[in-house]
């Protein structure tokens, strides 16, 4: 399925896209989407039996915000430097192990909201991310093939950083990932029975139209799986947590000097195969 919430900030309704591209109302059956829904087998199914039926009321599409796909997140997770090609790209060693760095669920938004740069930021970058949604409670699993268990869900993640704040002034890469605004998410929830191979998927992202990033998960240092069983042994990742995979080759950082970074205006697409797209105007904070 494709779950989505609908609506303007702090009052999204939950709805579904159903497979000939319509937008449903899942408002009369539950109350959003979110880790209890992922939880609970038993609701899910009733969503899927709405959703064949046919019988869920159409919601009009035109001008309705797409928020956030997952609401009420505990916490979101990102693992960094996790495709071969983005760390080669900035003269980095792949780890031995994977890099992580927490940013506040206050920075999630919607898809194609605006993205704030922040105040004095000169080096504020993109990152397309196949990001995972945890289904099911994971402490201390065994395996990578628990781990993918333990999903419930995918999602299309742009993991904005400012990357002086994050490398140059010290401390720990939060400081670079958890300006407002800088984990656009969406606009789907799609579940994971729906995806087939986490790591057969292709990662896309636009500048003002152009081709930055053409790289595909199966680059990925240390898959989904995996890396849900690592994290399990660091912190308890709880229904509804968010874990964002790490971003391919083609960021700005990576790339000549002068580095492209962005700057007020500029206009960024992202797109993941079966996940859908994202469109962010960049503006000011």
């Amino acid at each position: 399925m494709k779950l989505l919430r609908v609506g303007p900030v702090g009052s999204e309704r939950p709805a579904l896209l159903d497979q000939d591209g319509t937008l449903r109302d899942l408002s009369g059956l539950i109350t959003d989407v979110d880790g209890a829904l992922l939880a609970d087998d038993a609701v899910l199914t009733r969503v899927r039996d709405a959703a064949a039926s046919g019988a869920l009321p159409v919601l009009g599409a035109e001008g309705l915000r797409i928020g956030a796909p997952v609401g009420r997140i505990g916490k979101v997770v990102g693992i960094g430097l996790n495709y071969f090609g983005h760390a080669a790209e900035i003269g980095a060693e792949p780890p031995a192990e994977p890099i992580l760095f927490l940013k506040a669920a206050d920075t999630v938004g919607g898809p194609d909201d605006t993205v704030l740069i922040p105040r004095g930021s000169v080096k504020t970058d993109w990152e397309a991310e196949l990001g995972v949604v945890i289904g099911s409670t994971a402490r201390y699993l065994d395996s990578a093939e628990q781990g993918l268990a333990h999903v419930g869900g995918y999602v299309l993640v742009n993991d904005v950083s400012e990357r002086e704040f994050q490398i140059e002034r010290g401390g720990t890469w939060d400081k670079g990932k958890n300006c407002e605004t800088f984990t656009p998410l969406g606009p789907w929830l799609v579940t994971a029975d729906e995806v087939a191979d986490p790591q057969a998927l292709d990662v896309k992202l636009w500048v003002n139209g152009e081709l930055k990033q053409d790289g595909n998960t199966a680059d990925q240092i240390f898959p989904v799986g995996e890396v849900v069983r690592y994290l399990s042994h660091f912190m308890t990742l709880y229904p509804g947590d968010v874990i964002v995979t790490g971003t391919p080759a083609g960021v700005a950082m990576g790339q000549p000097e002068p580095k492209p970074y962005l700057r007020a205006g500029d206009v960024v697409e992202v797109e993941i195969e079966g996940l859908g797209r994202q469109r962010q105007e960049f503006k000011g904070a």
